[in-house]
């Protein structure tokens, strides 16, 4: 019943009854209290009958007068009130603009009026809430960046200050401990750049045909030397047929290789990491890496995905990475056409990381060799045995 066009319809037939009934109340009203007849009206009518119809007319048009001014009257009020009525929630949203356009991302307005109003409303605040996110992420990040450039950028100028000032020799060693700072720099730069392309969707994907079977088998079968120097078993189920899916294979590689650091990070000696691989409803594949680690807090989840955010505080400087890994995960997973999640029961309960990639091209897309549609599928080297 809430519904702006209820409402419009009906104050416009309030104010046409209005006007069509009030002839009707009026002669209820003024009954028995008929006007003072004029000379001309006091003669029968079969004596002057232009006379008497005259003045009938006469009564007739002062009859309309009164009921199209009295109708005017009440729908002019009554367009007021729903004037009123209907601006009042535009002017807080107006005001809400206002505030948002100053800087004031915490406003919000109230949500009332029409079913369509607080409908505006409701989306006028998501969007105030998730810029004000937004806003936070952006100065939580600058400090993240700021946070992890500081350590790499003293350790160098500490270790040169010193050669400089013949604490230090001038070795090999030495060198190399600065060297390995400045590559440090380099992945960050180099990841915080990767990550700005992809977000914006402005980085390069070569596309192809590729079998993601093997994609997944390989990469798996590259980290088994971590996993056994960590004591943590690395599994994998994959189907025995290929799947095609048309993907950048060096990109999705990146994903899977990103996946399992994170879990190999997290997961203790003793414990494992399974990497699966499966067809959902036949136009789309579902990618996931399980451990059984440390685990993920409920109000952590949300967070996972942002950048240079680690769930595991205390050993934030103990594992690798500048907490980017994920969020470039999720960017390539999207500029795929995908979709990435993550599960967990919570702390000491493991975590599952999933992600969905197309197995076709999109309409329209040509794969590198410039033809449309599925061709003979990359095994990424050579076939498994």
């Amino acid at each position: 019943m809430n519904r702006l066009w209820i409402w419009i319809s009906l104050v416009i037939v309030s104010a046409v009854l209005i006007t069509a009934l009030f002839p009707f109340a009026y002669r209820e009203i003024t009954r028995g209290r008929q006007l003072p007849a004029s000379p001309a009206e006091r003669i029968p009518p079969e004596d002057h009958p232009q006379e008497f119809r005259e003045s009938i007319e006469r009564r007739i048009w002062y009859g309309l007068s009164r009921t199209i001014l009295v109708g005017a009257v009440a729908a002019l009020i009554a367009g007021i009130f729903l004037t009123r009525w209907l601006v009042a929630p535009l002017r807080q949203l107006e005001e809400g603009a206002r505030a948002i356009s100053k800087g004031q991302l915490e406003y919000r307005v109230p949500i009332k009026g029409s079913a369509e109003m607080q409908s505006v409303a409701g989306s006028f605040n998501q969007m105030a809430q998730d810029l004000d996110r937004q806003s936070k992420l952006r100065r939580d990040m600058l400090a993240d960046v700021t946070h992890e450039l500081r350590h790499p950028v003293h350790v160098l100028l500490g270790g040169q200050q010193a050669i400089l000032d013949g604490v230090y020799p001038l070795s090999m060693e030495e060198v190399d401990r600065l060297l390995g700072q400045t590559r440090i720099l380099t992945s960050l730069v180099d990841d915080l750049h990767e990550l700005a392309l992809a977000e914006s969707n402005e980085l390069s994907l070569h596309k192809q045909d590729t079998n993601l079977v093997d994609l997944v088998y390989y990469t798996t079968e590259a980290f088994q030397p971590l996993a056994a120097s960590s004591e943590i078993a690395l599994k994998s189920e994959l189907p025995t047929e290929p799947v095609s899916g048309y993907v950048d294979a060096s990109r999705i590689r990146q994903v899977l290789q990103n996946l399992l650091v994170n879990a190999m990070g997290y997961t203790p000696e003793g414990g494992e990491v399974n990497i699966s691989l499966e067809t959902g409803g036949g136009n789309y594949v579902v990618i996931s890496v399980r451990d059984n680690g440390r685990g993920i807090a409920p109000e952590e989840l949300e967070r996972v995905f942002d950048r240079f955010y680690k769930t595991d505080r205390h050993r934030s400087r103990e594992l690798p990475g500048a907490g980017l890994g994920l969020a470039i995960c999720k960017a390539l997973v999207e500029n795929h056409g995908g979709k990435i999640t993550v599960e967990s029961p919570g702390i000491d309960s493991g975590s599952t990381f999933i992600f969905t990639l197309p197995l076709q091209m999109e309409e329209g897309e040509s794969d590198e060799s410039g033809n449309q549609g599925s061709g003979t599928p990359e095994t990424d080297g050579e076939e498994r045995v």
